[in-house]
């Protein structure tokens, strides 16, 4: 597995793995024994960075990702996140945003217990907080890189703005954000503003919530505990006018030899060398798919049949409900 780099120095593997599917929103969570094996399997083939976060559970996905990556925990980037209030019960879900500083400092410490670990290699905040200015926030994870408990700082799902007044507290060294041929919005203005500050940008649902596997149709039904069932996206009728995209991805794969996802996976590597997608599975073999997208070059003509072929598509639905909505891009 090839390595990329996101911001000054912080090397990961080409395609890294997104964790919360092991645990949280696809539905019933793996058994433990399973979601270790395939962790740990990803680590045997070369990823060295898994995305994980407290809200994921809550904190079942960080003490998964903790003992599966324990015995390899010199060799490997975690990343976690911080700036959800979650449910006092404990149970799944969250009533609000919290990034206080002294809330940030308390999370720290329980994902560094949760993950057996010493120190977390990425800190993001979750989502920004209308109520603590970022500067706040950049301070409080500037003290805990100072302090030796964290490595690196990230934000997820911000707007530029929020971005650069972080980024000159503290440098940001990647941004994760919802990117693929089915949500191309980062290309409006954050690509631009991540290269000119030489920040990396981690793209989670590189296959769009699985949609571009080629594997999801109108007629598809998902747990009752599946997050799409609440996505605008993942309507039938949305599904049913959204298959355009997929088949322009199967005619690409079929020249490759590839599969649909492979080619999804493949365009955004070839998009920017700062890009890392973390797409997630429960399974091995769509593993094995994954990870396989970085041997497939997509040549300038390729690109260019890519992107003259998805213009003329128009994507259906919002990628999120609005209470979920609101929250990007502050």
């Amino acid at each position: 597995m090839q390595k990329r780099k996101l911001g000054d120095n912080l090397e990961v593997s080409t395609i890294g793995f997104g964790c919360m599917g092991l645990s949280f929103g696809y539905g019933p969570a793996v058994e433990k024994k399973q979601g270790i094996s395939l962790i740990r399997a990803a680590v045997e083939r070369g990823v060295t960075f898994f995305d994980t976060a407290e809200v994921y559970g809550p904190f079942a996905n960080e003490e998964l990702v903790g003992e599966a990556l324990a015995p390899f925990r010199d060799k490997v980037i975690i990343a976690t996140k911080f700036g959800f209030k979650l449910n006092p019960d404990g149970s799944p879900g969250w009533t609000g945003l919290d990034s206080r500083p002294r809330h940030i400092k308390e999370v720290a410490q329980a994902s560094l217990k949760r993950l057996k670990t010493d120190i977390i290699d990425l800190f993001y905040q979750h989502r920004v907080d209308p109520d603590v200015p970022i500067e706040d926030v950049a301070g409080a994870v500037k003290d805990l890189i100072r302090e030796g408990k964290v490595r690196h700082f990230g934000l997820s799902e911000a707007g530029v703005r929020t971005i650069r007044r972080a980024h000159a507290v503290q440098a940001v060294a990647a941004v994760q954000n919802e990117y693929s041929l089915w949500f191309r919005d980062p290309e409006e203005e954050l690509l631009s503003t991540l290269e000119e500050l030489g920040i990396g940008l981690v793209a989670y649902s590189p296959l769009g919530k699985g949609f571009l596997t080629g594997k999801i149709d109108e007629n598809t039904t998902f747990d009752s505990s599946d997050f799409r069932n609440i996505v605008p996206r993942f309507t039938p009728e949305a599904r049913k006018a959204n298959q355009a995209l997929v088949e322009l991805l199967r005619q690409i794969a079929e020249r490759k030899k590839a599969t649909p996802a492979q080619i999804a996976l493949a365009w955004l590597l070839a998009q920017k060398a700062w890009i890392v997608p973390i797409p997630g599975t429960t399974k091995l073999h769509r593993l094995d798919e994954n990870l396989g997208a970085a041997a497939i070059e997509l040549t300038p003509a390729d690109l260019r049949d890519i992107d003259a072929a998805a213009s003329k598509i128009t994507v259906q639905g919002e990628r999120y409900p609005e209470r979920l909505a609101k929250m990007t891009g502050r």
